[in-house]
Order: C-alpha cells, then structure tokens, then sequence
C-alpha cells in the first residue's frame, strides 16, 4: 500500500498484500481458513482501514481454490464488519462492527411457541430458589453507595468470595451474570481472526458471541471426563489465544471434568501462552466436585463464578477472578460503561452467602436436582437411550432425527432445545432438555423423551407406505 500525491492511501491492492494473503493462507485454504488469515492481518494492522482487498478472481488463482471458497470468505468477514463490497470498486477493509443478530441464541429461543412444559429454557427451577425476602429486609438497612469513586467490589464481598475460589486469585471483580463475565473477558483477550478453542457442543450465546468478534472457533469434542486431551493438543499446535471451558455440570452435555483430565490439559496448555477461561455457571447447585486448571496455571487462567442458578437470575452477578492483567483489564473497561454492579445486589448475595437458611436452601435444590437427573436417566437407561453426563439440571440426549424428535415433544406440549444451535462442528443429533425443571410425573415425562430420540422420519415414511 503506498500514499498518493495528496496524501490519500492508494487502494489498488499492491502485490505485497495478494503474496502475504496467499501465503499465510495456505497451510488451510478452505473458507474460514482464508477468513481468519485476512481477520488477523487487520488486527495486526498489517491490512489497514481503507485498504482495497484482492479480488476474488486474483485470491482463488493464488491459492488455486474455486471462487467460491473466497466469496464464502468475503461472506464471513462482511457478517462481522471487517470488510466492504463497493462492487466494481473493490472489497476494502472497514472496522470491524459485528452481525446484528446472536443467530445462534436466537434458535433456542424464539421456538414456534410457548408450552405447558417448556424445557428448553437451561434455567433453574424458581420453586428451588431461596427465598430473598429476610434477606433484602437486613439489607434495606445498610448503608452502601456513597460515591461514584468507590470500588466496584462491595467491602466484604470481595474477601467472601476469594475465600472459596479454588486458586489465589491475583484480581478479582464483580460483573453482571456469567455472560457479561464471557462478552468483557472475550473482549480482553480476542481479536479479528484470532484462533480460539471451545468444548464442542458449546453453549450457543459464546459461539454467537466469538462470531461477531470474527474468531476462528475450534470446538474440541468432549467424553465423560472433559476435553479430549488429543484433539486439544492439535488445536493448539496451531496457536490459539484462548481456551473457553466449562469445569462442571457443562451446559449442555452435563459433564464435570475430572482432576486427572485436568491435569492432561494443564500439562498441554502450559507450553502455550493461551489465556484459560473457566465458566463454573452452575456453581453450587451443580453435584460434582469443581476441578480447576487455574490450581495448577493460575496467573493464565480466568475463573467465572456465577450465582444465577444458585441465588436467583435476578441477582445478575459473577465474580471474575485470576490472572491479573485479564481480570484489571476488565474492571478498566468496566469504567467507561456502567461502572460497577449494583452494591445494593451484592450487598443480597453477600448476606445470603453466610445466611443459613439460604446455604440449606442451595444444599437442598443441589440435592433434588441430582434426585431428579437420577430418575429421569433411569428411565433413558431402560430405553437404551444415549444422553451424556451426570450433573446439572440440563441433558444432552441423542435422537434418531433433531426435527422428528421436537415435534414430537412439541406435539405432547414439551419444549426442548436443539442442538444444532449448540455445535461447532458436525455431530451427533441430540437435544439438550432441562430435566430440572422437571419436578412431577418425571418417569412420564422421561418415557416421552424416549419415545422423542427414537422416532425416524425414514422409519416412518415406511411404515405409512405398506
């Protein structure tokens, strides 16, 4: 790229910028190989605002791919707002801005309709909740917020919680609810075209949100202990610049990732310099026993506790704790948006982690949702249904056919979820089901489900042809 007489950026794309493209694009030449090789350019500045792409015909006689492939490239940078189509003019890159719309989130969302059952929802049995109102009452009485310059962490609070975080934490912050925690931690680590690895299924908020980010998402799959440590070597012998897991009770799949899997991970990582983000969501509603790769990486890794399904979604908090320069980059940013969370909130969830009543109301939903999830994957176990996992209120169960399968559901007045919407790559057809929900008639509910996995579009079409 060179500067004209009156200064202006030349954007007829130069040689230089066609060579470095093709090259760094080589070693994968498919679609969002392409896409993130050009993603990353931006980010380093190596492709700046302005500048004029090569035209699709020029990329695809470089890398001797169809046209096709580099159009679905332009497609993927244009969704997030890295580049712009001018028509004859050219392809120039823009800043990058994001899709409108979380696609993903918005299919386990937006349904055809409300049911009587709804499990689609991945959210806590209110009935289970403790109760807010004796602790509200203590705090109405304190107090709080007296000047815009306190710290965003509540005096009290901060300390509560470093005393049951499962590494020394080198910072620690309050943030609204796990997501906020995902969406300002992504922000501090993530660019254009950086190379990211998810546990694969995923929760579909976080692929939408990587997306918009323009990241290239590499799901590893999962067993019953975690991450499959193999598949993960691989993703990471390519670089990436963060992990995003989830320790325990894993939405969707249930899995609680064991201390000898952490371990194989940890060992992995830690030739790398990628930043470990750990989403404990469920926190203490969830049965298994929390197993941390920041115990063993803790200035790399970033722990997020969230009190939601616990406390009440209402409370909207998380705690964000661990590597230092991650955690005070989030809290930085935090300053020039709202701030802080709501002291008045935390000044509940502080009073209800030390309130006894609340502990045995937590201990109790812990309980019964383990009652429930055993009861429910009996019944699954009878049919010679798969699911995955043994914590959590949600189920991950494979079916015959997704489509089939929510219909019939749907047909009997219970929601589920797809699970498309929760895959990064191809897999098995499966609905993720919030079995917590599920608080009567349960081996019905399950027979139904069972009933749901085994129906076959094909199968049937047969059987109506005889």
């Amino acid at each position: 790229m060179n500067r004209i007489a009156d200064g202006s950026i030349d954007s007829r794309p130069t040689a230089v910028a066609l060579a470095a493209i093709a090259d760094g694009a080589r070693s994968d030449r498919s679609s969002r190989g392409i896409a993130a090789v050009v993603g990353r350019m931006i980010s380093a500045g190596e492709l700046v605002v302005g500048e004029r792409l090569p035209t699709v015909r020029e990329l695809s006689k470089a890398l001797a791919v169809s046209p096709t492939t580099v159009s679905e490239a332009w497609q993927t940078l244009a969704a997030v707002g890295a580049i712009d189509a001018r028509g004859r003019q050219g392809t120039f890159v823009r800043q990058p801005t994001g899709p409108a719309s979380p696609r993903r989130y918005r299919r386990i969302t937006e349904g055809p309709g409300h049911f009587p059952l709804d499990l689609s929802t991945g959210t806590p049995d209110p009935a289970l909740l403790p109760d807010l109102g004796p602790v509200i009452a203590r705090v109405s009485r304190q107090s709080l917020t007296s000047s815009y310059l306190d710290d965003p962490v509540l005096p009290g609070l901060g300390d509560r919680i470093r005393a049951d975080w499962p590494f020394t934490a080198e910072d620690l912050t309050i943030v609204d609810g796990a997501m906020d925690a995902l969406d300002r931690v992504a922000g501090a680590t993530v660019r254009l075209g950086d190379r990211v690895v998810v546990e694969h299924p995923a929760f579909p908020p976080l692929l939408d949100l990587l997306d918009q980010m323009g990241a290239q998402v590499v799901g590893v799959d999962m067993d019953a202990e975690g991450m499959l440590p193999e598949q993960l070597q691989a993703a990471v012998a390519d670089g990436v610049v963060a992990v995003f897991l989830q320790p325990r009770a894993h939405n969707p799949t249930g899995i609680t990732m064991s201390k000898r899997r952490r371990d194989r991970l940890a060992r992995i990582l830690s030739d790398t310099a990628a930043i470990v983000v750990e989403d404990d969501h469920s926190g203490d509603i969830a049965s298994g026993r929390l197993a941390s790769i920041g115990t063993l990486l803790p200035a790399r890794t970033v722990h997020i506790r969230s009190y939601s399904k616990s406390h009440g979604p209402d409370l909207r908090l998380a705690a964000v704790g661990g590597a230092g320069d991650v955690v005070r980059a989030v809290a930085n940013r935090r300053l020039l948006g709202p701030g802080w969370s709501s002291r008045i909130l935390q000044a509940v969830l502080l009073e209800m982690l030390d309130h006894r009543p609340t502990i045995d109301a937590v201990a109790h939903a812990r309980a019964e949702y383990a009652r429930r999830r055993g009861e429910f994957t009996a019944v699954l176990d009878a049919a010679g249904v798969g699911y995955t996992g043994s914590d959590g209120i949600n189920l991950w169960v494979q079916v015959a056919d997704e489509r089939s399968a929510l219909l019939y559901l749907a047909a009997r007045g219970i929601g589920a979820a797809p699970g498309g919407p929760f895959m990064v790559h191809s897999g098995t057809p499966s609905l993720r089901v919030t079995i917590g929900l599920v608080d009567h008639d349960i081996e019905h509910v399950a027979r139904m489900l069972a009933n749901a996995a085994a129906t076959n579009p094909a199968r049937t079409r047969r059987a109506g042809q005889r």
